[in-house]
């Protein structure tokens, strides 16, 4: 199932990207294996996958300690409380769920630990929905700068937003196209680090299963695809 699901997302990749004029090495798959067995991730893998996203810090770690490849990358996308950073940091790839100064601190605090740099993005609440973390559209150049300048250990790579779940993908077009002409901005004019280099603004997340295609077409370059490939998640 997991192979056969695949192959259906990569067409729609694929067909996105024709439709708009990219090419499909320029997007990033997520698996989002959240409640899902190693099992089901191991036939991921054998199917070509390597980067996977976990909401919690507990299920992260765990199948980091299952997993015996190094060619697999972890991704943390669901929200961060502050006093379990000390768990991920060593192990997450890139966390895309960074919704405040707060938590970007505290990854600087233990990235410094461990002498190690952390790749975040920033979680962009560009719906205003009441219900979802995130800085505002107004608030995120602010913040990449201050976290830029103030924070050694911390490499802002770029924004990340979930958007509204809706039944009609085409509803958040303008949601994706607002954060995607955010992104182009500060990419465009990116802040300089503490060391006076420019940072590195790379990544654009956004799309998950029922609207990735859409994302694509306005401009993300990393999707999470959870549902269209392991199938129907089951809660803990």
């Amino acid at each position: 199932m997991i192979k056969e699901n695949l192959a259906q997302v990569h067409e729609r990749i694929n067909a996105a990207c024709a439709r708009c004029g990219r090419t499909p090495d320029k997007i990033t798959l997520v698996s989002v294996s959240k409640t899902k067995p190693f099992s089901m991730i191991e036939e991921c893998i054998a199917a070509g996958e390597h980067v996977f996203g976990e909401n919690y810090v507990q299920e992260l770690c765990e199948k980091y300690a299952q997993c015996q490849s190094d060619s697999i990358t972890w991704h943390m996308i669901g929200h961060l409380q502050r006093n379990k950073v000390k768990y991920i940091i060593d192990k997450a790839a890139l966390i895309h769920s960074v919704d405040s100064l707060r938590l970007a601190a505290q990854i600087e605090s233990e990235a410094a630990k461990r002498e190690l740099i952390m790749n975040i993005l920033l979680e962009v609440n560009i719906a205003e929905e009441e219900s979802k973390w995130g800085f505002t559209a107004d608030e995120t150049k602010a913040a990449v700068r201050q976290i830029a300048t103030e924070f050694p250990h911390v490499r802002v790579r770029g924004l990340m937003t979930s958007a509204p779940y809706t039944e009609d993908p085409e509803s958040n077009r303008p949601h994706f196209r607002r954060l995607h002409a955010l992104f182009t901005d500060i990419q465009t004019h990116p802040p300089k680090d503490a060391s006076g280099q420019p940072v590195c603004f790379d990544t654009l997340s956004m799309g998950m299963t029922g609207d990735y295609e859409v994302a694509i077409e306005e401009g993300a370059t990393m999707i999470r695809v959870g549902t269209g490939i392991f199938g129907e998640r089951s809660y803990l």
